[in-house]
């Protein structure tokens, strides 16, 4: 299963333990559900932002050991009771949320790295709180893994995001390389938007790298899903990388031979 951005990286699959899947994947559908609000169909901003509310005060009533009266938000409800798990990073994600319906461009990276701390961020420290890792250096590297992820998606999601009405690269770095905006509606790839996007594609690479030890840290089938994942954003950016950031001519994906590739290299670096 996939959360919002993140269809090319498994979340909640066969490989957890059985225990932890029902909390997944009751953390799943809070964050597809809350993410569609927020991107999907033909509502106005004013809607979407109520409907987003609604989910917050749900997440109130579970705070304060009272039932929730959205149907979804039972499951978790009962995920959170079960397992203990915070509130905040499901606060969090809302915020990003609220963010997506009101705002469509990010003046710096540290601006955009922000919103990843919201939007991206939550999930890595829901799961670690399933597993009971709740360590401070985990949870740094399970930040620098999931922003690192949130990043390549929005690198490989150039052009549909500005089908979307939206521009994830930082306008401080298309002032740098010399990109407009009108390139990337063209989709025209030119010396100036390969240097750009491989800049992009190191910084992310690099946070990847940062957070992967995560992967070796933590035992059994999460640690085998953590390296999967990591191995997952490696792929997409050999890819973006190879293809000199043209992501309007085929946008980057994990095919069969790499989840071999991948599953091979994971089991390898236990």
């Amino acid at each position: 299963m996939s959360v919002g951005h993140y269809e090319n990286f498994p979340v909640g699959s066969l490989l957890l333990p059985r225990r932890m899947r029902r909390a997944v994947h009751a953390i799943y559908h809070f964050a597809r559900y809350a993410d569609d609000v927020a991107d999907e169909g033909d509502a106005d901003a004013a809607s979407r932002l109520a409907e987003l509310d609604r989910l917050e005060a749900d997440l109130d009533r579970i705070a304060a050991g009272e039932p929730p009266r959205i149907a979804l938000m039972r499951p978790l409800a009962a995920a959170v009771a079960e397992h203990g798990l915070p509130l905040q990073p499901m606060r969090d994600l809302l915020s990003a949320f609220r963010q997506d319906v009101v705002k469509t461009r990010y003046d710096s990276f540290g601006e955009l790295v922000d919103y990843c701390r919201r939007s991206a961020n939550p999930v890595g420290r829901l799961m670690l709180a399933l597993y009971g890792e709740t360590d401070a250096r985990s949870l740094a590297q399970a930040d620098g893994i999931c922003t690192a992820l949130q990043l390549i998606n929005f690198w490989q999601d150039v052009a549909v995001d500005w089908s979307k009405g939206r521009v994830y690269l930082p306008q401080e770095d298309l002032a740098r390389f010399g990109v407009s905006e009108r390139q990337i509606a063209d989709g025209r790839v030119d010396a100036k938007w390969r240097a750009l996007m491989l800049y992009q594609v190191e910084r992310a690479r690099k946070m990847l790298q940062a957070g992967a030890p995560l992967g070796r840290t933590l035992s059994g089938r999460l640690g085998l899903e953590l390296r999967l994942i990591v191995m997952g954003g490696e792929r997409i950016l050999h890819k973006l990388h190879a293809s000199g950031g043209d992501v309007f001519a085929q946008r980057p994906r994990l095919g069969a031979g790499d989840w071999v590739y991948m599953m091979w290299r994971a089991c390898r670096a236990r």
